[in-house]
């Protein structure tokens, strides 16, 4: 790895990927291929015990193994040769009965998979537990809403992390439903038929599946590469929701904004040239690796184009770019914990930002309260003209609207000052906090209850 690669990923999901993983994954298939075939009685018993005890990656030359591999043009090919040299006796013959190098590394690739959605699931976990924090502890903390970066109407930055929240418990659930029902065994031979399994192809699907833990699959999926298509659009939307996350941040923690900043240790985040700078490193981090991961998508949608029964070249790319999208979202799911663990949260700067209009961003408030009256479309009218009174003399909304003959004849004074309070215009935001409080408190519990990041 170079300098920066490793800031945008993590070790643990760097091992789930690494050469070693790969070599002990297909092993795995191996051994349980073996096993699953002593089962429905097309090998020895002996045999199958015999393959699944050399089936581990220390005894293997990985150094060798990576240049026969880029000889043979896979890595299956001088694995299962390896692997049959281990053996003596009868046991040779049996090694990879029946099967395919894609089988191998298929299977191998979809336990891989596994590991990473568990990963991923469980970073997000801990995101989805700060952000639930902040969500309570700030429902009643005011901002000002932005539209298009500008000013909209008032809401909390509880509502803000309850949005963070929602988004975040959303993302576990669509993984765990992954995991559940969209990883397959890999089983069909040289193209398809299981032949050489006779009339047991099935069969030894369905106790290979059960050896793995994976889904047994109808039809082998060779050239129908759907599963591996739809792994990379969910993992490619976890690392964009991250860069959500990251750029909200970001955006709070603007000189102009102020209204958040990202704690991090002595030395770190500190530009190189100016003294007085805190970047927002981590959020930062975070949407580089997002970016990153997202570019990976594409070549693995391509891959969905192939040509009949096994792949020229589409099958071969996503060997690079699964893991690497794996990898990439790793390290931004593993920033946006970092950034939002330590968010620093300055209600006093918010509140002060909510006035930076004079008013104006209760326009939306002032109309509502008018709309009973005059009709909305007029007091749309009427409160925009009083808007653009108060933008162009300087004046506050409040004290323009007080002076409106035309609202003073709608609204008593008091209302008009009801119109002005922010914490009477957040509408259901406490109903939606605790939704996103509740909807996160599920997910946990179907964890502890032995859910699928297990």
């Amino acid at each position: 790895m170079d300098l920066t690669e490793t800031m945008f990923t993590t070790p643990e999901m760097s091992a789930v990927f690494s050469a070693a993983s790969q070599v002990q994954r297909m092993l795995d298939f191996e051994a349980a291929l073996a096993r699953a075939q002593a089962g429905a009685g097309l090998i020895p018993s002996e045999a199958a015990e015999a393959i699944a005890a050399r089936c581990r990656a220390e005894l293997f030359d990985l150094a060798a193994l990576s240049h026969d591999a880029a000889v043979a043009g896979t890595p299956a090919i001088p694995l299962v040769r390896m692997l049959t040299g281990l053996l003596d006796g009868p046991a040779r013959r049996f090694v990879h009965w029946g099967a395919t190098s894609q089988d191998a590394m298929d299977t191998g690739m979809m336990l891989q998979t596994r590991d990473g959605l568990d990963l991923l699931a469980a970073r997000l976990l801990d995101i989805a537990g700060v952000c639930a924090a902040l969500a309570e502890r700030h429902r009643h903390t005011p901002m000002a809403g932005r539209t298009l970066l500008q000013h909209a109407v008032p809401i909390t930055f509880g509502l803000k992390a309850a949005r963070w929240l929602a988004l975040t418990t959303r993302l576990v659930r669509r993984l765990r439903d992954l995991r559940a029902r969209g990883l397959a065994v890999q089983l069909g031979g040289a193209a398809g038929t299981l032949a050489a399994l006779g009339q047991d192809g099935i069969r030894v699907t369905e106790l290979l599946a059960r050896e793995l833990d994976l889904a047994a699959p109808a039809l082998p999926w060779h050239a129908e590469r759907d599963r591996v298509a739809e792994i990379a659009a969910i993992v490619g939307i976890v690392a964009g929701a991250m860069a959500k996350v990251a750029t909200d941040m970001a955006l709070l923690a603007q000189t102009e904004v102020g209204e958040a900043s990202t704690r991090a240790p002595a030395g770190a985040a500190r530009s190189s040239a100016m003294p007085h700078k805190r970047n927002p490193a981590a959020a930062i981090t975070a949407i580089a690796a997002a970016r990153l991961a997202m570019g990976t998508v594409p070549t693995l949608l391509a891959g969905l184009v192939q040509e009949h029964e096994r792949a020229a070249g589409g099958w071969q790319a996503e060997w690079d770019a699964l893991p690497r999208l794996f990898r990439l979202t790793a390290g931004a799911v593993e920033w946006v914990h970092r950034a939002v663990e330590g968010l620093e949260v300055d209600p006093a700067r918010m509140r002060a930002n909510l006035g930076l209009t004079d008013g104006l961003i209760m326009a939306e408030a002032l109309m509502m309260a008018l709309a009973p009256h005059l009709g909305r479309d007029e007091a749309y009218r009427v409160v925009q003209r009083a808007s653009d009174r108060a933008a162009q003399t300087g004046t506050p909304l409040q004290k323009v609207a007080a002076a409106d003959e035309q609202i003073r004849a709608a609204l008593p004074p008091d209302r008009i000052e009801r119109a002005f309070d922010v914490a009477g215009y957040l509408g259901s935001t406490d109903r939606f906090i605790d939704r996103a409080l509740d909807d996160f408190r599920a997910v946990q519990l179907q964890q502890g209850a032995g859910g699928a990041t297990g």
